[in-house]
């Protein structure tokens, strides 16, 4: 018979620090030590309250040591300690809690070791799913993206050795070698032009001006690359979201995956708190709705009707009369699915079963609204 734990409070923590994402606490830990952290460069403020910014640091860091021994303890006891420890996530644990200690024993000042507090914002990165998505796209798009530097690197060099050949007896203190020629061709292709360094040859110009060009086109491209990466991932993101929900849907339940796969991509998803009005009575109609999870209330004449999970509305105003024939509100918090017109025409022509079954429903509701 297992015991139970010595500490509660400890086992909660390491529940809820065990996961991918941080606690709020860790959040509030990690603000706080690098604002006291750029506080310490500051004399004058470092001064006036040394005492406090010095507690808080080293607070901070207490934090951090205390998360990095359970965490590392808690993956000991689940038999998966050596993977904690060379994973991203331990490395980040690791480094936020010796860093700044190892650096005061190695005798550097310790206003200069707690500089090194710069890596605890490190732990917020795996709690950001932008970020996660970032990784992802910089992976799938690696080769495109290693093409357009090679390019970059390609044009800097070529752009360097040009400028030393054309500008280095004339202007020696800044292109006198092929490295010094390689500060200016940074700045110029990546279109900062400081401005210290300016070639003044008419064909060292023309270079310049070539260089400029080609900056504008690697950045256009790293730019293009990455948008189309992030909209793939945006859309890869979204079927799954929206198949998870089609899948739930019983109305969809008889069709097979490459059907559902097809009906997924016509439909989107939309999130709606209670008491929302989806449909106003007299709108002209340009889709319809199914529903995933929630409720909603149809006001009709004399009479209100609630639907629940799986059914679907705002069919009659598609199939008939094309203005909305009441007023329809959620209940509670609900996530629909919607099918524009044009999709709906669509579907209604693949799938001839849901055309049948969606024409008689309409059919069935409008005898009971007369």
């Amino acid at each position: 018979m297992s015991k139970p734990p010595a500490f509660p409070a400890l086992a909660q923590f390491v529940a809820a620090t065990s996961g991918r994402n941080m606690t709020k606490v860790a959040y509030v830990a990690v603000a706080c030590g690098v604002a006291m952290m750029v506080l310490v460069t500051v004399d004058p403020a470092y001064e006036a309250a040394h005492h406090y910014v010095d507690a808080l640091l080293w607070g901070c860091l207490a934090f951090f040591v205390f998360e990095w021994v359970v965490r590392f303890r808690h993956a000991l006891s689940n038999g998966c300690g050596s993977a904690y420890a060379w994973s991203g996530r331990g490395l980040v644990d690791a480094g936020s809690a010796i860093a700044v200690p190892l650096a005061m024993m190695l005798g550097i000042n310790h206003r200069s070791a707690w500089l090194l507090g710069v890596f605890w914002m490190f732990k917020v990165v795996p709690g950001i799913p932008g970020l996660r998505q970032l990784r992802r796209v910089l992976v799938v798009e690696s080769g495109p993206l290693l093409s357009v530097f090679l390019f970059f690197l390609m044009v800097l060099f070529m752009a360097s050795v040009a400028e030393f050949y054309l500008e280095h007896d004339v202007q020696p203190a800044g292109f006198g070698s092929v490295p010094a020629a390689l500060w200016w061709a940074v700045a110029t292709l990546t279109t900062t032009g400081y401005g210290d360094v300016v070639p003044i040859t008419p064909l060292g110009r023309l270079i310049a001006a070539i260089v400029m060009i080609c900056g504008l086109g690697v950045f256009g491209l790293w730019t293009g690359i990455l948008a189309t990466g992030f909209a793939a991932e945006t859309r890869r993101d979204n079927f799954l979201k929206t198949w998870e929900s089609v899948s739930t849907v019983p109305f969809f339940a008889a069709l097979g995956p490459a059907a559902i796969a097809d009906v997924t991509q016509m439909l989107r998803t939309i999130d709606l708190p209670a008491r929302t009005t989806i449909i106003r009575k007299g709108q002209v109609g340009d889709c319809m709705y199914f529903i995933a999870s929630g409720e909603v209330e149809v006001d009709l004449p004399g009479k209100k009707v609630t639907l629940g999970d799986g059914a679907f509305f705002g069919e009659m105003a598609l199939l008939g009369n094309n203005l909305r024939s009441a007023n329809i509100t959620t209940t509670q918090v609900s996530k629909l699915l919607v099918l524009d017109l044009v999709d709906f025409r669509l579907l209604m022509a693949r799938h001839p079963d849901l055309a049948a079954t969606i024409d008689s429903e309409a059919k069935r509701r409008e005898l009971e609204n007369e």
